[in-house]
């Protein structure tokens, strides 16, 4: 063959490669297309036929709404300090007892709700239903809070609920007795219209959340099981309504948590023998430690965006955005790589593509003058649905890569459960129904609690776990939780309680209507 026939041969063939990409490319961007600009996973139900109900409408006058939050301001007040697994105000915890029996008398008094005091200072409400056959949900609050200081730079106090510019300021205005104030307020309300409900329902309310809620959230658990319980949905607090708070996001979203990250606390350590800082080994107990951490800090989880709930998260929200990120959202089947590319360049967003690796404590030595024996270290990590406690302790085994370095598990425990949240799930339907009512504008969308909530101790008796409360985050919200200038405003409290009043009427329809149209998946 001659040399001008093989350079023929050879631009045919790359002719055919460049050509084939061509219309590889053109074919995915037209799927793409396609998938952008018809992909609603929003319709679902909302244009779909309702069963009717003969709903109590609340009209909160002048009078209630002063009462309402005079109660609210009294319950903030109570220092429900959790310290320690160990320590809290128990004082405090008898007080809050007393608070809501003398403002919620209708609750404490009906026939129709039964009432137990779970280890001393948690609280188990049943609220009877006339509809046996209907399996009933939980309602879940706590009601401890963490420390809080005024020197740490608050604007109020933070146990004084003063008022400032329509706002509320106090530690558990939004973690979390907004909510456990807002569902007792509901009730009460409800019963003294003369509501009776037809799907019976519990309300949970715990005492040590802050600090794994491992006598209050978890004997709950324990005494439902021992009655055979067994739950619809449980709804906790965990994500809200953000506003401004996504860039690029037209509008308002409240995302509804379906999951929660896991945990673990694991502990690094190296021991040798103690000498005098005038004559130092090559390595010394802190140095091996610190290189170890360092690897750890180098070498990040691997990126997992795309594989756990956060892919429907996007998907809810592509709409209501421009282009190109629509574009890119529409089309995480291929686009997943990129997005957490971008996403894990921020602390914020990084969260929602990995488990995340955070060094939290680090001990060693006594004196200036001498190498310490023993230096320590404690790792906190918050996992990614997509992979298991297991998993993340060999990825630190091989990352250490030490054999001097001990490495041990404090406290750990999986990701949850990923909750349903299509057209036939009962409880993410009837949150997002009764939050579209309230706020027509929003987009509800389900989410990922990178924190945990004393939800995940009752998994065992639903397999459908909510993390919701209506509370409005604008930008800069999310650093008043567990911060300073904690605060809600008095209208967004006044709609918690309407919100509820509203949640628990919803919840007495039998079974969801058929949806509308169906999502279409690539």
């Amino acid at each position: 063959m001659t040399e001008s026939g093989q350079k023929l041969k050879i631009f045919k063939f790359l002719k055919i490669v460049i050509s084939s990409f061509l219309i590889a490319a053109l074919l995915l961007f037209t799927i793409a297309s396609i998938r952008t600009l018809s992909l609603d996973v929003n319709v679902g139900l909302q244009l779909a036929r309702w069963e009717k109900t003969n709903n109590l409408s609340l009209v909160i006058d002048h009078d209630q709404r002063e009462e309402l939050l005079a109660n609210f301001k009294e319950a903030i007040r109570i220092p429900t300090v959790s310290f320690s697994e160990k320590e809290s105000n128990t004082t405090a915890l008898l007080q809050f007892d007393r608070l809501l029996r003398k403002v919620f008398p209708t609750v404490f008094s009906s026939s129709l709700v039964h009432h137990e005091l779970v280890a001393n200072y948690s609280h188990l409400f049943w609220v009877q239903g006339s509809q046996h056959d209907l399996v009933p949900y939980l309602l879940l609050a706590h009601i401890d809070v963490v420390p809080a200081s005024e020197a740490d730079g608050w604007e109020a106090p933070p146990f004084s609920a003063q008022e400032i510019d329509g706002f509320i300021y106090g530690r558990g205005t939004i973690d979390d007795k907004s909510p456990v104030m807002g569902i007792l307020q509901a009730l009460e309300y409800l019963l003294k219209k003369g509501y009776a409900p037809r799907r019976g329902f519990y309300i949970g309310l715990g005492h040590d959340e802050e600090v794994s809620g491992f006598k209050g959230a978890l004997n709950i658990v324990h005494i439902m099981k021992q009655r055979g319980v067994q739950l619809s949905f449980v709804m906790d607090e965990g994500l809200a309504v953000l506003d401004g708070v996504i860039s690029g996001l037209q509008g308002p979203a409240a995302l509804i948590g379906i999951s929660e990250k896991g945990s673990a606390t694991v502990k690094l350590s190296v021991s040798m023998v103690p000498g005098h800082s005038s004559m130092p080994p090559r390595e010394t107990t802190i140095g091996i430690l610190a290189a170890a951490v360092k690897r750890l800090e180098d070498n990040p989880m691997p990126r997992l965006f795309g594989h756990g709930p956060e892919r429907e998260t996007f998907e809810h929200l592509a709409q209501n955005f421009g282009l190109p990120m629509k574009f890119i959202m529409s089309n995480l089947w291929l686009f997943a790589p990129l997005l957490g590319r971008i996403l894990e360049r921020k602390p914020d967003t990084n969260a929602f593509v990995r488990t995340t690796t955070a060094v939290t404590m680090f001990n060693a030595g006594v004196k200036v003058n001498i190498i310490p024996s023993l230096a320590e270290a404690y790792v906190n990590l918050r996992i990614h649905s997509a992979q298991s406690l297991k998993e993340v302790l060999d990825l630190i085994q091989s990352t250490v890569g030490d054999q001097r370095v001990k490495i041990e598990l404090v406290d750990g425990f999986d990701p949850l459960p990923v909750s349903s949240a299509d057209e036939k799930s009962f409880g993410f339907q009837i949150i997002k129904k009764t939050v579209l009512d309230m706020f027509p504008t929003v987009t509800v969308a389900p989410g990922i609690c990178i924190g945990n909530t004393d939800s995940r101790h009752f998994k065992d008796l639903t397999n459908d776990i909510y993390r919701f409360a209506p509370i409005w985050f604008k930008p800069g919200d999310a650093q008043r939780f567990h911060g300073i200038n904690e605060r809600i405003s008095k209208k967004n409290y006044e709609e918690v309680v309407v919100f509820y009043f509203s949640l628990i009427q919803n919840c007495d329809i039998q079974k969801l209507p058929e949806p509308h149209s169906s999502v279409h998946e690539l």
